[in-house]
């Protein structure tokens, strides 16, 4: 488990070839998925405290999306899917 944090824009003192993994942490949430579409972006899903979920798309290091607050993995993954974040 490594703890990772963001500045909202990339990862803060990770390495470019960092990738999060389940039960990693990322800003204090733990990391309870991580899903890919293709080798350059991939999505990490973090559980809020109030039990919602975040997603956040990764480039690299570099955040280039993120939605928050589903009430479910599965609908946040769906919303992923269908390229809706």
């Amino acid at each position: 488990m490594k703890i990772y944090n963001s500045d909202g824009k990339q990862l803060v003192n990770a390495e470019y070839d960092d990738i999060l993994e389940v039960n990693d942490i990322l800003n204090g949430m733990k990391v309870i998925s991580v899903q890919s579409q293709s080798d350059e972006e991939y999505a990490v899903f973090v559980l809020e405290p109030s039990t919602k979920v975040t997603c956040y798309i990764f480039d690299e290091i570099f955040i280039v999306g993120k939605s928050a607050s589903f009430e479910t993995l599965v609908e946040a993954i769906q919303a992923w899917a269908n390229d809706e974040i």
